[in-house]
């Protein structure tokens, strides 16, 4: 109890605290935050770069061949009965190119 009423009488208490918390908060903007805004420009191309003929698969399990693009959304061509069904570019996951190689976020 003594230690803590020197500690308060020396003063500089809150700088010390902010000497602590700012590892910290440098901790987690480099482990958390830099990498999602990572992904998040990662993915943004990779809807920048769709175009027809592309094989997608989108968030909600579908999977097609984009048959025509708009502003913010896409058609796409779904097997087995070649159904056209519109979706928001946004739900799409992953791009698959004639090379059948995969591009995920």
């Amino acid at each position: 109890m003594q230690a803590l009423f020197i500690w308060q009488a020396q003063g500089g208490g809150g700088l010390s605290l902010l000497i602590m918390f700012l590892p910290m908060i440098a901790l987690i903007y480099f482990m958390l935050v830099l990498p999602q805004q990572r992904r998040q420009k990662k993915w943004q191309a990779m809807l920048d770069q769709l175009k027809p003929g592309d094989k997608v698969t989108t968030s909600g399990g579908l999977r097609g061949t984009i048959l025509a693009l708009k502003d913010d959304a896409l058609q796409l061509r779904v097997p087995p009965d070649n159904l056209r069904v519109e979706v928001t570019k946004a739900s799409v996951m992953q791009v698959t190119t004639a090379d059948e190689e995969p591009k995920t976020k």
